[in-house]
């Protein structure tokens, strides 16, 4: 449940064949699950296996310096399960949470609790018993005079 804050300056352009620079240290067991561009008065919409999360703004993540442990971004237990998702987020913007089993789940950034950084959130996605939140996937909007849902012409 950490996360860590840093300029993209910090991270140099290179070749494809680069190995590239470390963001965060990770423990043991440990593994990135997202990365996102910050915006200004933005939140960071946090997901968990359990079908728990929260919003939490921005600026409650300080700035660091890359290759740093992080920050803890959100209260983890068996019962929220790990972290699956994390997405940077206006109060119009749409997400999708997506189960194991297929179940999807379309909701408004803005009904989601903001919450600080502490917080283990609340229940966004009921789930059967088996199953978990596998994906978190940002709806893209719609285009001025298009209706939503619906394909552009060929």
């Amino acid at each position: 449940g950490q996360a860590v804050r840093f300029p993209e300056e910090q991270v140099r352009p290179m070749g494809r064949a680069a190995r590239g620079v470390r963001g965060i240290r990770l423990e043991e067991g440990d593994e990135v699950v997202a990365m996102d561009a910050v915006r200004p008065g933005a939140d960071v919409l946090l997901v968990t296996e359990q079908g728990f999360g929260k919003r939490t703004p921005v600026d409650q993540f300080r700035l660091t310096g890359r290759g740093g442990k992080g920050v803890r971004a959100m209260q983890l237990s068996e019962r929220t399960g790990p972290l699956v998702g994390m997405r940077v987020v206006e109060d119009d913007d749409e997400v999708m949470l997506i189960s194991a089993r297929g179940v999807m789940i379309r909701l408004r950034a803005r009904e989601v609790t903001r919450q600080g950084r502490q917080a283990r959130g609340v229940t966004l996605m009921r789930l059967d018993e088996g199953d978990v939140v596998t994906a978190v996937a940002q709806v893209a909007a719609a285009r001025d005079g298009e209706p939503e849902g619906e394909e552009a012409p060929e």
